[in-house]
This record gives C-alpha cells, structure tokens and sequence, in this order.
C-alpha cells in the first residue's frame, strides 16, 4: 500500500472516531435533559379535564401528592395520593391560606438535580423529589366580573398556587409545570408519546405558558387595585394569526375575543383591514342603536353611505346611493335585523362583510351564495372604555369618546334658527362626522348622508371635496346640512356651504374667531348651532 493510501485511510478511521463520539455525546446530553416523571404535586381549583391525566400518570406508576377537594378528588377514582400535610407534618391552616407554603414543598420543586449541595440536603432534610406540578389559581377575574365583594375578591387572589407556578417554572431543567387546563391536552400527549417523560424543549415550552398564567393573574390583581392612571398594564391571550397585516410583507395579529363580539356564520378568514373596519362600522352604528332602521356602508373605516328609514331595506337601498362606486368592497352593517328583501338588494354587490343584529334564516341562505363573504351576527358586549395605539416608541392610551351630540346639547348662535327636520339632519350629520377622519365635512339631508369630505389637511379641502362628490353623484345640496368635526378659524366654510345651498351648520364651536362665522351666517340667513364638543379622530 502506497503511502498516499495509508494516510488516507488513517485520516478515514480519526474521522470515524470522532463521528461515533459526536454521536455518543449528543445522545448522552440527550439523555441527560430528557426526564422521567417520577412524583407530582397536583393542587387545582377546577378539576375540568384532570381526571385522564391522572389516570395516565398512575399507569405511569407516578407518586401523586395532593391537597384538600384534589385529593379526595384523586381518591374518588380510587387512585393512592399522598396527603401534602404528611410530607409537610402541618395540617391546612387559616382557612385554606395556607396548604403548601412548606420547605419539604417548595424544596422538592426547586432543587436542583445536578448540584451535589442540593442533592445533599433534600437527603438530610428528607425532602421528597417533586417532578411535576400541576396546579391552577383561584378565578379571580371571574369573581371581580361577578361583582362580588371587596373581601371576596380579596380571597380569590391566590398565594401557594402562584408560589407553586413560579417556582416549578424557575426550574424548568429538572420540574414540569402545568399551570392551566389550557394546557392538558398537550402535557397528556407528551407523557403519553414519550411513556412519562419529558425533554428540556418540552419543559421550557410549559415554562413559558406559566409564566404567562402568572403574569397575566398577577396584571389582573394589579388593574383592580390600580387607581394611578399613569401606569398602564394589559395582558391579552390567545392572539390570532392573521394572513398578513396591513400589507402583505407585514406580519398580523389580533389580540381579544372576537367570537364574543360576533357570530361568525359564513366567509373566509378576516383581515387585519377587514377588522379596521368591522371596527369603524360597529362604532358608528352604535350612534345609531337606538334610531329606527339605519344601514351604513363603510370603506377603509369612513362611512360612504348611511341612511336612516322606515325599513332596513329602504335604509340599505338609500346608503348604497350615496356613492355606489365607493361602496364596492365595503363592509355594511345593519342596528335592525336584515330580513329578506335586504339579503336579496345586498346580494347583488360584492361586499367583504356583512354584520347585523341578527339575520332571518333566508337572508343568510342568499348572502351565503356568494363562498367569501363573510356574515357577522354582532352580540350585544360592551366596548373597552380606553383606546391604544403605538406612538413613538411607546403608546397613547385615551378615553374613548362616548359623547353623542343630542338635540339637547345645541345651541343656537344664530339669528335665524334651525327647522325640525334641519335640527334632525344636523344631528345625523354630526354622528357620521365624529366616526370619520378628520378634517372631515358631512352633508346630510332628509336622514341620508349626502356626501363627506374625509381626512383632508385643511377643512376647506374637506368642504371642497364633499361639494365636489355630492356634484359627481347628482345630489341637491339645496336645504341640506352640514357637520365639522371642530371649530370654523375662519368664514370660508359657511360661505362655500352657503353657496353651494346648506342652509345649517353644526360645529362645536370653540374659536376665537367664531363671531366671524356666526356673522357671515346671519347677513345670509344660514342657521348655525353649537355643540360645545370637538370630535377629532385622527
């Protein structure tokens, strides 16, 4: 043999060696991070979904050890556990306070497996081993919910439970946590695919979901008491994975509970554009509940038609002709169940979203003919009372703007006053105003929204542009009324209003220079009322 050949099947055999090494030692560390439950603390407050888990775990021939209404729990499926006070040698004490709050617990849990010093003293101190604990916490957010008293509130704010969490989570190398019912069905399918143990990913991955139960738990705690409005903490669950954000290069999600708000019965996944929307058109026809039939139609959040009438098909009928190029692809929402004759008209124009109250059987069987739509039955639930939004590298929190301007809250500033039906007009107007984007400008006329100019940089552009659009669609300005989101700084608004046949404003007001406007106003016979509330929605 040459010997080119003997150094190069020397170089094969060093090669070789180091393979069945790199292999010996990734199976060895393999093995050292994938553990086998031998012993678990189980201590719930909901027994929901316990009991296969139980069963399994005894199959595994696992120590159980337990506490109060879990172990009679466990003994009532005729399955052996330990009492915690025979490992502890104290009884539950101050009402259930505190049952676990122990050394020989806490001890059990926190040790660590690979640190001689440790292991020394769970010997010394006979402190049993504790591989998994399984525990949930008192309902505290349900008890608040219930509107229940201070002092039971108080005793739903759990102590050894959170405790437990906490410090299995903390040692995620050795102890699994299983911290919500949540999460059963996947702890159940490890121990059941992996005959009772479990690897060092699985453990970090429980570790994290409990970390989550405790920090959301302990969010809820703190908003309850919290009365400093400068500190601000939310915890949502449970987020849903979006196709894509606003664009398609941008991730989205949305966080809340969406299937208590709606029923969704037909239509494809929604966006995170079509819940902007549902959005803006559940908020603006909440001005309108209590109002007899009203249909509006929405794109990209503002309102292109809305009417009110005496049934949601003439309503449906008259908003989609305020601009029925806009309202191609729009979403459309009803305050009054949509019946058959309205499923039939809406039928006819592809729309992304329908949303009402509530739908007849046969409205939904017409609307469903068409595979994507979506049909929302929206449920009566009341709405978070604060708004967020990223700004800069923090957020803005606001109150939510729950003022709807009333017949009651205007004041005429004019000589000439305005008629009943331009008193009802003004009022229409100036809801549609504050659910759309400022600078804003809304005509409306006869409970109808004639037309609206919308997000402009100057109110004047608004003007123009609702001028303009009312024009492109045929519609008689003359005798119609008009609505600002805020105050006129200056007489050109009611002058190009006036021109173009307004004959009643409503703006709140506010300006230093309103006289001018009230001036102009009252040399040409233009009726103008103040609200005293500036509707700005940027």
């Amino acid at each position: 043999m040459c010997i080119f050949s003997r150094m190069l099947h020397l170089l094969m055999d060093i090669y070789n060696q180091k393979k069945t090494i790199f292999a010996l030692y990734n199976f060895n560390y393999t093995m050292s991070t994938t553990k086998s439950i031998q012993s678990a603390l189980i201590s719930v407050f909901s027994k929901d979904g316990l009991e296969p888990i139980v069963r399994k775990l005894h199959s595994q021939n696992v120590t159980l050890y337990s506490t109060g209404g879990t172990e009679d729990f466990i003994k009532n499926l005729g399955i052996p556990v330990i009492p915690v006070e025979d490992v502890t040698s104290y009884p539950s004490i101050l009402g259930g306070r505190v049952k676990t709050l122990h050394p020989k617990v806490f001890g059990g849990i926190l040790n660590r497996q690979d640190n001689e010093s440790d292991v020394q003293q769970m010997k010394e101190y006979d402190i049993p081993q504790i591989d998994l604990v399984i525990v949930d916490l008192y309902p505290f957010e349900k008890t608040v919910a219930s509107g229940a008293s201070e002092s039971d509130i108080i005793e739903k704010i759990d102590i050894g439970g959170i405790s437990l969490i906490r410090a299995a989570a903390k040692n995620f190398k050795d102890t699994v946590i299983v911290a919500s019912v949540d999460d059963y069905s996947l702890f159940l399918d490890m121990i059941s695919t992996q005959n009772g143990a479990t690897t060092l990913e699985d453990r970090k991955l429980l570790a994290t979901k409990a970390f989550h139960v405790s920090s959301h738990y302990d969010g809820a705690i703190f908003n309850y008491f919290n009365t400093d409005e400068t500190i601000y903490k939310e915890s949502i669950a449970n987020g849903q994975v979006l196709r894509y954000g606003e664009n398609p290069h941008q991730k989205g999600f949305f966080f809340g509970e969406f299937e208590k708000m709606f029923n969704k019965v037909h239509g494809k996944e929604l966006s995170y554009n079509n819940l902007l929307d549902v959005d803006a058109a559940v908020n603006l026809i909440n001005e309108f509940k209590n109002d007899g039939p009203t249909f509006a139609i929405l794109k990209h959040n503002n309102a292109c038609g809305l009417a009110s009438r005496k049934t949601i098909s003439e309503a449906y009928l008259a908003a989609l002709a305020c601009d029925p190029t806009s309202a191609f692809g729009g979403v459309l929402i009803a305050n009054t169940k949509i019946d058959v004759d309205t499923a039939t008209e809406i039928n006819k124009l592809f729309c992304e979203v329908v949303i009402a109250p509530a739908f007849d059987s046969e409205a939904i069987t017409i609307l469903e003919e068409k595979k994507n739509r979506i049909i929302l039955v929206q449920n009566e639930v009341a709405l978070p009372q604060r708004q967020v939004r990223t700004c800069l590298n923090g957020i803005l929190v606001q109150d939510r703007n729950n003022i709807t301007d009333t017949k009651e809250d205007l004041k005429t500033v004019t000589t000439t006053a305005p008629t009943t039906q331009e008193v009802e007009d003004l009022i229409f107007a100036s809801k549609v105003c504050k659910n759309t984007k400022s600078n804003t400008i809304v005509f409306a006329k006869n409970g109808t929204l004639i037309s609206s100019g919308t997000g402009q940089t100057s109110r004047v552009d608004a003007l123009m542009q609702a001028i303009d659009k009312a024009k492109a669609f045929g519609f008689d300005l003359n005798g119609a009324s008009m609505a600002s989101d805020a105050f006129f700084p200056f007489p050109d608004c009611v002058e190009l209003a006036k021109k173009a046949g307004i004959t009643a404003v409503i703006q709140p007001g506010g300006s230093i220079k309103d006289q001018l406007s009230i001036d102009y106003c009252n040399e040409n016979n233009l009726a103008m009322v103040f609200t005293g509330t500036r509707h700005f929605k940027h």
